[in-house]
């Protein structure tokens, strides 16, 4: 297997220790995250002026010389599978698809193949450059198998790190569609007495909690106020349904991105996303307000009536803000069709 011999001087007034002095030193072109450069040097692949050092708090000096040696990126273990992919952005660093209902973004034990990484080995071919010194696509958020709508993956470690770093910080826009049982309007009294719930200004709903694992049922998230992940969600009505209203299309913006977060915190607020079979329970609503066809739709629909409808975030190397928009897909256009939008 073939190596790559980076070589470059660490430049004035470096952090004392060698893992931070390398982050900010390395070129840009070699393409290596934080956690590759620390892996590389616990492997011994880091010399600096001649001596290989393997502690990663070492303290290195101004114009030190370091050498760091890069082994190709290996294929994946993880199989190509020529499954269709909705491209919607595409260049040498990143993918941005519209996912289907049903695809699971990484392969795990249940669903080894099939899933959107499995895809993407094989639409990107040659032009992954290895994300972790392995060649697959660098997968730095995910949506849920039943959801819909858009996901960006990366096909650099340079545009892995910095798509990561822009998720940790919150920085990266991210809007869903969902349909939800009852109205959450904030003229209702009931709304305003559950914990975690306020209005901002424009009849906002933001629900502000903690998510962690269920005490019995590993599989779901659930809402905390005094453990787990802090986790903000904003909604707001786009179109009341029924007459009278008794769901609605809403639109949803995450301040954080746990998992399931627009689901549980919906769903702990009494506004449940209709079809979702984990948090939304079957409600039944009124007939006289929404007729036998939206009876029926409802009843009909088997995934969590959720869309990440937009993404936006600053491209890792040109520095551009891009924004991309995936239409509402086509079992949501019928629900809300036969609910009277």
């Amino acid at each position: 297997m073939g190596e790559t011999l980076i070589t470059f001087e660490i430049g004035a007034n470096p952090p004392p220790r060698l893992d931070k002095a390398l982050g900010r030193d390395v070129p840009d072109d070699a393409s290596l995250s934080r956690s590759r450069l620390a892996k590389l040097i616990a492997e011994g692949a880091v010399s600096v002026d001649g001596a290989v050092v393997t502690d990663p708090r070492h303290r290195i000096a101004e114009g030190s010389v370091v050498e760091v040696t890069v082994a190709m990126a290996e294929e994946s273990h993880i199989v190509g599978e020529d499954i269709p992919l909705d491209v919607v952005f595409e260049d040498d660093d990143l993918i941005v698809v519209n996912k289907p209902a049903g695809m699971v973004v990484h392969p795990a034990p249940g669903t080894p193949n099939g899933t959107l990484v499995n895809a993407l080995i094989h639409h990107c071919g040659e032009t992954l450059s290895g994300v972790g010194g392995m060649k697959r696509p660098g997968i730095v958020h995910r949506i849920d198998k039943e959801t819909t709508g858009l996901l960006v993956a990366a096909k650099s470690d340079r545009a892995h790190h910095h798509l990561a770093d822009q998720f940790a910080a919150h920085t990266v826009e991210r809007r869903y569609l969902a349909v939800c049982y009852g109205l959450p309007d904030q003229n209702d009294p009931r709304l305003r007495g559950i914990k975690g719930t306020s209005f901002e200004p424009g009849n906002i709903l933001k629900i502000q909690t903690f998510l962690g694992r269920h005490r019995t049922d590993r599989q779901r998230q659930a809402v905390s106020f005094t453990a787990g992940r802090h986790a903000v969600t904003r909604s707001r009505i786009v179109e009341g349904l029924g007459n009278p209203a008794c769901a609605a299309l809403i639109e949803c913006w995450l301040e954080t991105g746990r998992t399931h977060q627009i689901r549980v915190h919906m769903a702990h607020c009494g506004h449940a996303l209709i079809g979702d079979p984990v948090y939304g329970g079957r409600r039944k609503l009124s007939q006289k307000a929404i007729g036998e066809v939206g009876v029926e739709a409802v009843a009909a629909f088997s995934r969590q009536a959720l869309h990440a409808a937009t993404l936006g975030f600053e491209h890792p190397v040109s520095g551009e803000f891009l924004q991309f928009e995936a239409e509402i897909p086509q079992d949501m256009r019928d629900l809300l069709r036969a609910l009277g939008s």
